[in-house]
This record gives structure tokens, sequence and C-alpha cells, in this order.
């Protein structure tokens, strides 16, 4: 793609950020079917979409799972027309410029790839205030999650956690906010030893920092590491788009990690999100007597999370093929003695060389998406499965 073309695309990527909310369906599906720029035009009124292009996004829409909101072309263009006076993309582009920050688009070398998993719903562009440095890949970064009114206990246990993650140079992702998030970003910068220690993805745009609490610590990720949104400069954060950047901070890492979370949590919506990708889930144990403790012991009841306790084991979740593992437990036939009845039909039922979905393990392992998910954490631990874009294959360690 030339410039001109980069150039039109950003421009018009921009754009549609503004026109339609993040996880739009119908939106994204417009945009992969006919690109940024076609797309821009249509959802504006500039051309009319034809009866083959919507046919297309329907397709789309069926092959994700999203066909069921979907209403036709017309229904959408109505519901983008109200936003279309207050398109300024050069405006919002100026706006970042003067912040010392920018737009960057999957072309980008600045670009994490490992969005690409989120397939339909990865998002559209990313608004960046911080480094100048390119991600490292989703092995490298870890999700620290968890309550807005965390204790002290749990403020602790996050900032030895990501102090030593920082310090074994993994980049620390969470969203921001006061407690447990604040705690994370903080250990990060202070044990950072990677060009881009730690990323804030935020819920409305990075040209306010929100919480406004938050505003020196928010200052200070973006001169160490990176503050992120989808959504372009002066949006409101408000409770939906929270939920919606949930699954950025999930799909950024190879790991979440849920620290304090009470039983209904937005951390809990980050680790559905992890889950859902293929992604290793942990969870950190509390006092069975503290409410903020309470999400994390059902995660961990219902298998969908690996009990975790410090850096360490973390780092052992998000170690490809389990590398880094002590050595002796790499012997297939003596890791696979110990295993659980489950985790050994688990084990049969993932492919040597080709990829399988979580999906397909349930139907021939005949185990719930619980049961699937927990044992692919665990077995993933002792090397015995790895993940690959979200789906999962047999480890080299059973070899």
């Amino acid at each position: 793609m030339n410039e001109t073309a980069v150039d039109a695309e950003r421009l018009s990527r921009a754009a549609l950020a503004r026109l339609m909310e993040p996880q739009d369906a119908a939106g994204l599906a417009l945009v992969q079917v006919c690109g940024a720029v076609d797309a821009l035009r249509i959802a504006t009124g500039q051309v009319s979409a034809g009866p083959e292009l919507e046919q297309e996004v329907t397709a789309l829409l069926a092959d994700s799972g999203s066909a069921t909101s979907w209403a036709g072309m017309a229904t959408s263009l109505k519901r983008w027309q109200p936003r279309i006076p207050d398109l300024a993309p050069e405006r919002d582009l100026a706006t970042m410029a003067r912040l010392g920050g920018r737009l960057i688009i999957p072309s980008d070398e600045l670009w994490p790839v490992q969005l690409a998993d989120l397939g339909l719903q990865e998002p559209l562009c990313l608004w960046w205030r911080g480094q100048k440095q390119p991600l490292p890949g989703a092995d490298k970064c870890i999700a620290l999650v968890g309550s807005r009114d965390s204790t002290s206990y749990g403020a602790s246990v996050t900032g030895d956690i990501a102090y030593s993650l920082a310090q074994r140079g993994f980049t620390v992702v969470s969203g921001g906010a006061y407690g447990i998030d604040a705690h994370a970003h903080r250990a990060a910068l202070a044990g950072a030893s990677s060009a881009v220690p730690t990323i804030a993805v935020m819920a409305g745009g990075v040209d306010r920092f929100y919480p406004s609490g938050n505003e020196d610590l928010l200052r200070a990720v973006c001169n160490q590491g990176a503050v992120i949104a989808e959504v372009p400069p002066g949006s409101a954060p408000t409770r939906y788009r929270f939920l919606q950047r949930n699954r950025l901070i999930a799909a950024l890492s190879a790991v979440t990690v849920v620290v304090e979370a009470r039983w209904r949590s937005g951390a809990l919506n980050t680790a559905h999100h992890a889950e859902t990708l293929g992604r290793a889930v942990g969870a950190v144990p509390g006092s069975v007597h503290s409410a903020n403790s309470a999400g994390c012991h059902r995660l961990l009841r219902d298998g969908g999370a690996v009990c975790v306790t410090d850096a360490a084991e973390i780092a052992e979740l998000a170690a490809p093929s389990g590398t880094g593992l002590p050595q002796p437990r790499q012997v297939g036939a003596e890791v696979q003695d110990g295993l659980t009845l489950e985790d050994l039909i688990l084990l049969d039922a993932l492919p040597l060389r080709s990829t399988t979905s979580v999906e397909k393990l349930c139907s021939v392992a005949g185990l719930s998406q619980e049961s699937v998910r927990a044992g692919l954490g665990r077995l993933g631990l002792l090397g015995l499965a790895v993940s690959e874009g979200g789906s999962w294959k047999r480890g080299k360690a059973t070899a």
C-alpha cells in the first residue's frame, strides 16, 4: 500500500471510529468486505450498498456468529446517520499530534499483531500516546486486573507480581482504573526493564485521563509505556465502553490474571474474553471471608482459571510449549502419570500437528467448556498443550 493509500485508509478509519461504537459487528464486517475507504463512503451515504455487498456482509456476520442482531444495511445506516455531522477526522488527528500521540492502524509497524485473534472484533484503529515502540508479542504481555476497591492484600500481591513481571521483561497490561489496575501500572513502572513496561487500555479518549485521580500515574505510563484506546479523542468512558475495552486487554496478553474481584466484577468479563480467545487465565486466591476474592474463587471453582500465587507461576503460563519450566517435568511419560482422568482424556483429544478449537475439544473429549479451558491451562503449564492464535494442539513435551 503506497503512502497516499495509507493516508486515505488512516483518515477513513479515524472517521469510522467516531461514527461506529467499538464492536459494531455490522460496521466491522462492512470494513472487512470492502475496505475502510469504501465503507466510510457507504456508511455516510455517499454511495449505496448493492445487494451483493449486503449478502457478503450477511455471510460474514453469520460466519462470526453475529448475524442474530443484523437487521440489514438500511437499519445500520439509520443508526450511523446521527453521528455523520460530528465527523472531523482531520481534527481528531490534529488533536493527537498536539498531544504527542498518533493513530495506528493494522498496517502500521506499531500495531499489536495479537489483536488479529479477535477476528471480526479486531478494532478499526488505536489512538496511541506513549513510546514509539512496537508492543511485544502476546507471549510477553500479561494482563493484571481486579477490583477498583482493592484491599491492602490485593495491593501488596499486585505490586509484587507486577514488579517481578516487569523485571523479567514482561509488559503489564491493565485498564488504568483505581485499585488493582493502578497498583499494577505503578509497580510495572518501578520494575521496568523493557521498552514498554506497561500499557493502559482506556474506555474513553486518550486526551482526557480517566479517572482524574490517576492522571499523574497515566502520564507516567505515557512517558514510559503506552496509553491506548479504540475510541477517538473526546469520547466519554461509558459503562458499555469499559466492557468493550476488556476484550482488548485480554487479546493483547498471553495470560489474564485476576488478582481480586467481587462475585460480579468487570475483571471477570476480561477473564471471559481471555477464555474465549484460548488465552490462559490465572486467579490469585484470597481469604474465604473477603468479598473482594469471591470472584477469583468463583473462577477457580468453575474451572475457568489456574491458581497462581507469584510472577514465576504466571510466567510459566505465558511460556510457549512450556519453555522455562524445570526440565524434569518435560519428560512426557512422567508428566502424564500425574494427570487426572479428565486431563488425560483432553490430552488424547489434542491433535499432534494441526490445531483445534475449544468447542471442538469439548465435542471430542466429551467435557464442558469450563473443564476444557481449565485443563488446557494445566496441560499448558506442563508443556503438554500449546496455544496458537487461540487454537490448541499437543505440546512437544508429549514426544
